[in-house]
């Protein structure tokens, strides 16, 4: 890792004081925290390869559907039709992200993240792997290892981005697209090259600065987080005046600081605190920053510099958790306050936002009508003496498995359907069929009569008031 410009001479700690970009690569530290993220990270990465090809009532449990402009969310599908719905599940997930972070801090950037899961327990593990790790005097492959692990992100960043869309076209069109000529899909060709040239920049070239610069929420979080979020944080009442110390006889636990009399100077002169300056917290963080800053903004809470300085403690005999997962208000010696306003606002109102999506899931129509006047003259005469106003009738089929709609005239004796009297949608598929009304010339008492348009499946049935016009009745108003 760079080191060229002190720490509190840099803007962000991936430039230097001269603007040229720092180039950070982490020395990885062994520990408890470490195998815990890797245990959760490459659980991740299972579940975001895999949930594409799984099936729920035939569709994947996690679609979003550019070309047909559907969610589907764990068996329900969403469409441009439900906008109620989709901003109140926004809302609700934009919620629960300021209550998760209010109460554990930036978890998800360094458990949950692609970007950190992938950069750090893939590509860098990956580039280690080649190129050696940091301060390595012996590279494996010698000069070769930097092409081998171009080639390698190049494989890497190529089925990411075919797994990335799959999430957004389904893995049917997908494979569609993999086995077919590229002549056959030109737009689709170049969305995969775009996307793999985008996942190839971002992981081999771009990094941590995706969190310091590009992502909004690291900057968000001073407004989420208070004193009593959990944060990775640096003990500072333990660990200050930082000294070099060697092994003591002190018993684990036992933090108590010694007095020393100097009879020169007469003055009492604090013992060392527990920090060595070994700066191997730093030197192990993915965003360049010292912890013992304080809480910072390019700090993802991936724990590293936790094993880093465990590691450091037990080999001079003090006890673990100099920097450690705690609020900042526990560090600065005062008690932690679970119970605050936020902790219960938010889960209140994400439990009201819920409950009013499950009503309106549940009470969901499993069709949407749209009776609308159709092109023309707004009514015509027929020779059989019957009028007739040109619709169009727009179903959209929100049912799981599809269904035939039958459409009826109903209100007016002698009313009918002149066209498609029923048409058959797929699951998900949306019409507009043009038809006309026609009633008997005699039901025309005025030159408007209200009629009701009738449409039914096997399990829908809506009747939609459409108000008809006609010639003006002999001796009867307008």
């Amino acid at each position: 890792m760079s080191t060229t410009a002190p720490q509190s001479e840099r803007v962000l700690s991936t430039l230097n004081v001269d603007g040229t970009r720092r180039w950070l690569n982490p020395r990885p530290s062994p520990g408890r925290w470490l195998n815990r993220r890797r245990a959760v990270g490459y659980g991740l990465i299972a579940l975001f390869v895999t949930l594409p090809h799984l099936r729920i009532d035939g569709r994947p449990p996690l679609l979003i559907n550019i070309l047909t402009r559907e969610f589907t969310f764990f068996g329900t599908t969403l469409y441009p039709t439900d906008t109620l719905l989709l901003a109140l599940l926004l809302i609700t997930i934009a919620l629960s992200v300021f209550f998760f972070t209010a109460l554990f801090g930036r978890i998800w950037c360094g458990w949950g993240c692609p970007q950190t899961v992938y950069l750090e327990l893939v590509f860098r593990p990956i580039e280690r792997f080649f190129e050696g790790a940091p301060g390595a005097r012996k590279k494996r492959f010698g000069a070769a290892g930097g092409f081998l692990k171009f080639v390698v992100f190049v494989l890497l960043a190529f089925g990411l981005a075919h797994t990335f869309l799959s999430y957004f076209v389904g893995t049917d069109n997908l494979r569609q697209w993999i086995l077919g000529s590229p002549l056959d899909h030109p737009i689709a060709f170049v969305v995969i090259i775009a996307v793999t040239g985008a996942m190839l920049f971002d992981f081999g070239f771009f990094r941590e600065q995706t969190c310091i610069v590009a992502c909004p929420y690291g900057r968000f979080q001073s407004v989420m987080l208070d004193r009593d979020s959990l944060v990775v944080g640096y003990d500072r009442r333990r660990g200050e005046p930082r000294g070099k110390k060697r092994r003591d006889a002190k018993q684990p636990g036992d933090v108590s600081l010694k007095v020393v009399h100097d009879a020169t100077h007469a003055e009492i002169a604090p013992e060392p605190g527990d920090c060595i300056d070994c700066t191997m917290c730093v030197q192990t963080c993915p965003t360049g920053i010292d912890i013992r800053d304080g809480l910072q903004m390019e700090c993802v809470n991936c724990t590293q510099c936790i094993d880093a300085c465990d590691s450091i403690m037990d080999k001079i005999g003090r006890p673990r958790g100099l920097i450690r997962y705690a609020s900042q208000r526990s560090l600065e010696g005062e008690g932690r306050h679970w119970f605050r306003p936020r902790l219960v606002a938010y889960p209140v109102i994400i439990a009201v936002l819920v409950t009013i999506m499950t009503v309106l899931l549940v009470t969901r129509e499993s069709a949407l009508i749209n009776v609308m006047r159709g092109p023309g003259s707004p009514f015509t005469v027929l020779e059989s003496g019957m009028v007739a106003n040109p619709i169009k009738v727009k179903i959209h089929d929100r049912s799981e498995t599809g269904a035939t709609y039958f459409l009826s005239v109903e209100g007016v004796d002698g009313g009918q359907i002149d066209g498609a009297g029923s048409v058959e949608l797929q699951a998900g598929e949306m019409l507009t069929e043009s038809v006309a009304l026609v009633v008997p010339s005699e039901a025309f008492t005025t030159s408007r009569i209200p009629v009701r348009v009738r449409i039914r499946s096997e399990d829908f049935d809506k009747s939609v008031e459409y108000i008809m016009r006609g010639p003006v009745a002999t001796g009867g108003g307008n």
